[in-house]
C-alpha cells in the first residue's frame, strides 16, 4: 500500500513538473491581436455608412441582401433592444481578452502552424448554432448568446440548454470550433468511438484552456460533474454490461453523447444524470491513454482511431 502510494504521488508530482515547464513556455510565446467589436461598429452605423462597413466587413453581406433590408434591421425595436442589453453586459471585454491572448498562446504552443487570428464580436439574433467561429485567420463571437443563463431573452429555451449562455462558455466553445477537422472522425458508428471523438476534444481544452475547471470545459454545472465522478464505475459497468461499446444503434449517441437533459440509461436514477456522460467518460479514457502513453504528441492522439487508444489506455474506473 505504502509503495502505490509513493509511486502515485510520484507520478503527480512529475506531471506538475512537467505541466510547469509547458506553461512557462507558454507565457514567453508573444501574442498580438485587437478584439473589433463589429457589434458596435454596424448598430451604431448610419445609412450612409452602411458602404463602407461593408467594404470593412464583407462576409457579414451576403450580396443578396440588400440596404434596406439592413437598414430596416438597424431600425427593428427588438434588435435595438439585444444591440443595448449586450452593451451592458460586455461594455468591455478586459477578462475575455486576457483569456484569449492564454487561448492563442497555447495553440501556438500545440498546434505553432496556427497564427493568431482576427477576432470579431457581432450580433447574430441569439443563433446559438453558429454562436462562436475559430478557423486558421478568423474567431467569432456572438456576444447575444452569451448574456448569462438567466437573461429574460432565453426565457424559452430549454433549461438543460441555458448554462451554454453564460460568459464562461465562450472560450471552451471556440475550442470546440477550433476542433473541428483536426480530430480524425470516428471510423465507425460505435458509441465507442464517438465517445472517444469527444474525449478528444474535450482533452484539446485541458491543454489550451487548462485554468478553466473540467465542469466549465465540458459545459456542466459542479454538481453535475461531482455526479459523474462519483457513479463513473456504475455508468461504464452499465455500459459494458449491456455491450453499448460496440453497438451501432444511432439510438446510443441520443441516449449518451448528443445534448439532452438527462442521460438514458433506463433506469429510475436517469432522472439524477447530467446529459453527454458519454463524453465525459471518453474524456476520461483519452485521459487515461496519454497518462499511460507519455510518448504520444496531442497531434498524434488526434489522428489515432478510438480501437487503439481504448485498449492501450489501461481505463479501469475503480467500484467506490
Amino acid at each position: 500500500m505504502k509503495q502505490l502510494l509513493f509511486v502515485l504521488v510520484a507520478i503527480t508530482f512529475f506531471s506538475c513538473k512537467e505541466d510547469g515547464k509547458v506553461e512557462e513556455a507558454v507565457a514567453k510565446i508573444p501574442i498580438e491581436f485587437k478584439v473589433e467589436r463589429f457589434d458596435r461598429i454596424f448598430w451604431t452605423s448610419k445609412p450612409e455608412d452602411l458602404q463602407k462597413v461593408k467594404e470593412q466587413y464583407p462576409y457579414f453581406f451576403p450580396s443578396h441582401i440588400s440596404d434596406s433590408t439592413l437598414i430596416n434591421k438597424l431600425k427593428d425595436p427588438l434588435l435595438k433592444e439585444l444591440y443595448g442589453e449586450v452593451q451592458l453586459q460586455y461594455p468591455n471585454l478586459g477578462k475575455i481578452e486576457l483569456d484569449l491572448e492564454k487561448l492563442f498562446a497555447h495553440v501556438q504552443y500545440y498546434f505553432p502552424k496556427n497564427k493568431t487570428p482576427r477576432v470579431i464580436t457581432l450580433i447574430n439574433e441569439v443563433d446559438t448554432e453558429g454562436r462562436v467561429f475559430y478557423t486558421d485567420t478568423l474567431a467569432l463571437i456572438s456576444l447575444d448568446c452569451y448574456l448569462g443563463k438567466d437573461h429574460r431573452f432565453y426565457v424559452d429555451f430549454p433549461e438543460f440548454k441555458k448554462p451554454e449562455m453564460e460568459q464562461n462558455q465562450i472560450l471552451p466553445n471556440l475550442v470546440t470550433s477550433f476542433c473541428y477537422g483536426k480530430i480524425a472522425p470516428p471510423a465507425d458508428r460505435t458509441l465507442l468511438s464517438a465517445m472517444i471523438y469527444f474525449g478528444k476534444e474535450l482533452y484539446v481544452k485541458d491543454k489550451l484552456i487548462p485554468e478553466y475547471s473540467d465542469a466549465v470545459k465540458i459545459g456542466y454545472t459542479e454538481t453535475q460533474l461531482q455526479f459523474c465522478q462519483a457513479n463513473e464505475y456504475y455508468m461504464w459497468s452499465n455500459l459494458v454490461e449491456n455491450k453499448l461499446l460496440y453497438d451501432s444503434n444511432p439510438k446510443n449517441e441520443l441516449r449518451f453523447i448528443k445534448p439532452s437533459p438527462f442521460t438514458k440509461f433506463y433506469l429510475e436514477i436517469d432522472n439524477q444524470t447530467p446529459g453527454r456522460v458519454g463524453q465525459w467518460l471518453g474524456w476520461q479514457i483519452v485521459r487515461s491513454y496519454m497518462e499511460n502513453n507519455e510518448d504520444v504528441t496531442l497531434d498524434q492522439l488526434l489522428a489515432m482511431d478510438s480501437k487503439s487508444i481504448f485498449e492501450n489506455s489501461k481505463y479501469k474506473p475503480k467500484k467506490p
